[in-house]
């Protein structure tokens, strides 16, 4: 998959919101400096499919504290979850899922999914009074049940959009 650079990044960050080794970014970008890229350059992630190739997408409503799935364009399921809380807000943005972590345990409820930012991801919880709330970390919280649901139909490289 690529990934396209952003204004103030850098490959160093990059690599770790991809959980990739520089070593690896570089491989898979002959040529790059890795200290000079630019905002729209395209970086080559190994070991993950082109989102482009896979029918389903995530969109994460922050004030609706609402996550629906869509497969091929149409809404599939719509799931209640918990955002991030002051001082630790979920951030706006397009990101991927880059790995699945079943029981990670503790407050993560009995499913973890990675996104393609560094400690973020889509999890459980072990606290299903908290859905609905701002209380996270920053994360996308929802109930034991329906991440577990969400997470046996998604493969990795599944776009997930946070919008306010």
């Amino acid at each position: 998959m690529n990934h396209v650079v952003k204004s103030g990044e850098t490959l160093a960050q990059i690599a770790l919101d991809y959980r990739k080794s520089l070593a690896e970014i570089t491989a898979a970008n002959p040529g790059i400096n890795p200290n000079l890229i630019y905002p729209g350059q395209p970086i080559v992630i190994p070991g993950l499919p082109d989102p482009d190739t896979i029918p389903y997408r995530i969109v994460v409503s922050i004030s609706n504290r609402s996550l629906q799935l869509y497969s091929n364009g149409s809404l599939q399921q719509q799931y209640p979850i918990a955002v991030g809380r002051m001082l630790h807000q979920t951030p706006i943005g397009d990101f991927v899922i880059i790995n699945k972590a079943p029981n990670p345990g503790g407050p993560f409820g009995t499913m973890w999914m990675s996104l393609s930012k560094q400690h973020l991801g889509i999890h459980g919880t072990n606290d299903p009074s908290s859905i609905g709330k701002a209380v996270s970390r920053g994360c996308i919280r929802m109930y034991n049940q329906d991440v577990e649901a969400l997470a046996s139909i998604i493969p990795i490289g599944t776009r997930v959009e946070i919008r306010p």
